[in-house]
């Protein structure tokens, strides 16, 4: 079977496959040290802050609005993903040099392991079952636009809605990209 391109690639697919990256980061995160361990964390900080903010704006909305019982499977969702906002928050605080990073990041991704496969398991699988193929590839190109505009940081207080990501999402994505501009890349 092959690939999906990028423009017939599900909505689900492709955060199935954001899923994995994550899981890999966290796997290099634990084994690296020094400022590639700092960058490793980084790129997963990014990654996360981006895929949430375009599930709340994107998939959650479509979830309530199209699965059976979808209210308490997205809001189920919502509050994982408001405990690991605010909990990648603390992290990205404390710094990959700090002595307790190590603790509490294998906490974090047990965490955000937890809520992925949940994610998977209920919220997706009914959206595949409740929602069209033709649908599913808008929605995908649908999360990749919300992407660009993302915030690349945890904002645990800008709040989980898709109302809240569209008011505070954009200046916060500036702002966190210049930041990110401004961040001394090393290579090594």
């Amino acid at each position: 079977m092959a690939a999906n391109t990028e423009s017939e690639e599900t909505v689900i697919d492709l955060l199935v496959n954001q899923h994995k990256q994550i899981q890999a980061l966290f796997a290099e995160i634990q084994t690296s040290s020094g400022e590639q361990k700092t960058e490793r964390f980084h790129d997963l900080v990014r990654l996360l802050a981006i895929h949430e903010s375009a599930e709340e704006q994107v998939v959650h909305p479509a979830a309530r609005r199209s699965i059976p019982d979808g209210e308490p499977v997205v809001d189920e969702r919502l509050e994982e993903e408001k405990q690991a906002k605010q909990a990648l928050a603390e992290l990205y605080d404390l710094g990959a040099e700090h002595p307790d990073f190590d603790v509490r990041l294998r906490s974090f991704a047990e965490l955000i392991l937890r809520h992925a496969n949940a994610e998977e398991a209920q919220e997706f699988e009914q959206l595949r079952a409740s929602v069209s193929e033709s649908e599913l590839i808008r929605m995908a190109s649908a999360v990749r636009t919300a992407e660009s505009l993302a915030p690349t940081r945890p904002h645990p207080s800008a709040g989980e809605s898709p109302a809240a990501n569209l008011l505070t999402g954009p200046p916060l994505a500036i702002f966190d990209r210049v930041r990110d501009a401004l961040r001394p890349r090393h290579h090594g």
